[in-house]
């Protein structure tokens, strides 16, 4: 076993731990507070070759592995958490999946141009359309139908929660062909944003990831090509649920790097506060907190490192994701309330950045999968 992360790698975290101090720091709190896309930042990063990491560079990706992704998203999660769900549904939702699935036919069209995350100098990126209004959690429940006219497919229906929503040029959409099928009928459809039929709904005015792109998108009779079609006839939802299985070591790297934040900031933070005549890393209470954040995150990270690791290998990553992205969220979660614990009144205030953190770590528990929904997973794969 190998704990010892190659040169490459290790140039990759100094590169995105750069670029989340000198980018992604300044103006994170107004764009939080303004609810502002980070569109310069994720620019940035397509220059940086981050928004296709894991894509082959015949592709115009960076052919990078999964370690160095979840190195990557560690730090750039550390200040801007906005940012980096931005890069997670582009690398691991969008383009891993036409990478893994699309036709070469797709692959030249859209996934190229993905993986560089621009096209014609302007931003290019996908967005991942699963959720609807009573399809979060039970995804097999999908209303939004894709019918069969030959050679298209009319798509009609609603889509909730969709990252990326009004900034991408891509949608990969899922939508039910068959129900008599159930999930066997689920079809999944490489859609353009600028197709007739398509409104994107207002903003979602949300608690954390302020800066991220949350819209509904509504579906009206838009015609999607059938070599638009990812897989054979109802491969949809298997396609799904693999590339979602990819998508938690995403969002558990992010999870991992809010935490990751929020202890680094408390850490400092106790070396220059002073409470009773001396800094409060002198006090017992404060340092089994600190003990505590460092031992959880060390776990976290671990998780995270094995399942990519997995997914390297071309190993079954299903069980160690959802275990990476179960822990991973629960500790983001509970160290981000104890950042706010150890700053006092200063970390319920903006400028000391951890009161944000605490905002942002909430949504690693639900999206991509509740923590339940981890559970669940994580028990029919123990217990079969």
């Amino acid at each position: 076993m190998e704990f010892q992360f190659t040169e490459e790698q290790l140039m990759i975290q100094r590169a995105a731990r750069d670029f989340a101090q000198n980018e992604c720091l300044p103006g994170v709190i107004e764009r939080d507070e303004q609810q502002k896309f980070p569109k310069e930042q994720i620019e940035q990063l397509a220059d940086l070759g981050f928004m296709g990491m894991m894509v082959d560079p015949q592709y115009g990706g960076a052919g990078m592995d999964t370690v160095s992704y979840v190195l990557a998203m560690e730090e750039i999660s550390k200040i801007d958490a906005s940012t980096s769900v931005c890069m997670s549904v582009n690398n691991s939702l969008v383009c891993w999946g036409l990478d893994k699935y699309g036709t070469e036919e797709q692959k030249q069209k859209y996934l190229t141009p993905l993986a560089k995350g621009k096209k014609d100098g302007e931003l290019y990126i996908g967005a991942f359309l699963l959720s609807e209004p009573e399809a979060g959690s039970d995804a097999t429940s999908q209303r939004t139908t894709a019918e069969d006219c030959g050679d298209y497919y009319l798509l009609n229906g609603t889509k909730n929660w969709i990252t990326n929503g009004n900034s991408a040029s891509v949608y990969l959409v899922m939508a039910q062909t068959d129900a008599s099928k159930g999930s066997h009928g689920i079809n999944t459809l490489i859609v353009e944003k600028k197709w007739p039929g398509i409104v994107v709904g207002a903003k979602e005015n949300k608690l954390g990831i302020r800066g991220s792109d949350t819209h509904s998108i509504l579906f009206n009779d838009v015609k999607v090509p059938k070599e638009n079609r990812i897989g054979d006839d109802g491969f949809g939802f298997t396609f799904a649920m693999k590339t979602l299985a990819g998508g938690r070591i995403g969002i558990a790297s992010q999870a991992l790097g809010i935490a990751g934040g929020a202890y680094e900031l408390s850490l400092k933070y106790s070396k220059e506060r002073k409470a009773f005549g001396t800094e409060i890393m002198n006090h017992q209470a404060i340092q089994f907190k600190l003990s505590d954040m460092a031992t959880r995150i060390e776990a976290a990270r671990l998780l995270c490192l094995r399942a990519a690791w997995e997914k390297d290998e071309g190993k079954d990553f299903t069980l160690s994701s959802s275990m990476a992205k179960l822990y991973a969220a629960e500790t983001a979660m509970w160290v981000a309330t104890e950042a706010v614990q150890i700053h006092g009144g200063y970390g319920y205030v903006k400028e000391y950045h951890v009161e944000r953190l605490m905002r942002d770590a909430k949504i690693t528990q639900i999206y991509e999968g509740t923590s339940e929904v981890q559970k669940i997973v994580i028990g029919r794969a123990i217990l079969k």
